[in-house]
């Protein structure tokens, strides 16, 4: 047995709460504007991945209706 696998599992949220709570009044200029960036990259994948299940659904749906 690995030590690992005693350790709780994270929640999938936990990343995300603890970035919104992390105090931007430390970060420079440069460092929001990347910080921004990074944002705008993650939600592209997020959209593009939620397109794809919502395909995936759509289309499992058209096969059952049949």
């Amino acid at each position: 047995m690995n030590a690992d696998d005693l350790e709780p599992r994270k929640r999938r949220s936990d990343a995300l709460a603890a970035l919104a709570k992390e105090d931007l009044d430390l970060l420079g200029v440069e460092e929001l504007k990347d910080r921004i960036t990074q944002l705008e990259t993650e939600i592209v994948r997020i959209q593009a991945q939620l397109e794809r299940k919502e395909g995936t659904r759509s289309a499992a749906e058209a096969l059952f209706k049949k």
